[in-house]
């Protein structure tokens, strides 16, 4: 699937069951088939952790199609005692640490779904 932010392109892979997205990106790296992957969940609060993670990533809390929250550049994580990054939103979108901050991408910015 394609998602637009500020006229910038990204292939996101789409997960949506609980197992899928408990695991994340636990143990992987982008790749030329994807560059983020969106997490489609019911609305409402929601905490990720970093754990077995290989990769900084920047983690995009999104409700309606709205970005309500960013987390830039969360660092990985292999102990139990994990930072909870929180936010608010029936979608949640991980690309790689610090692409936020290079396309200028913020909080308030409208995302577009293309299949």
């Amino acid at each position: 699937m394609e998602l637009i932010v500020n006229n910038n392109l990204f292939n996101v892979k789409c997960v949506m069951t609980s197992k899928d997205i408990q695991k994340g990106m636990m143990g992987k790296k982008f790749n030329k088939d994807f560059d983020g992957m969106l997490f489609m969940m019911k609305n409402g609060d929601h905490s990720f952790w970093m754990k077995s993670c290989i990769i900084p990533l920047d983690i995009i809390f999104i409700k309606n199609n709205r970005i309500t929250k960013i987390h830039n550049n969360c660092k990985p994580c292999t102990t139990p005692e994990c930072d909870r990054y929180k936010g608010s939103g029936d979608m949640v979108l991980e690309l790689k640490g610090g692409t936020c901050i290079k396309y200028d991408i913020t909080e308030g910015d409208t995302i577009l779904l293309q299949d």
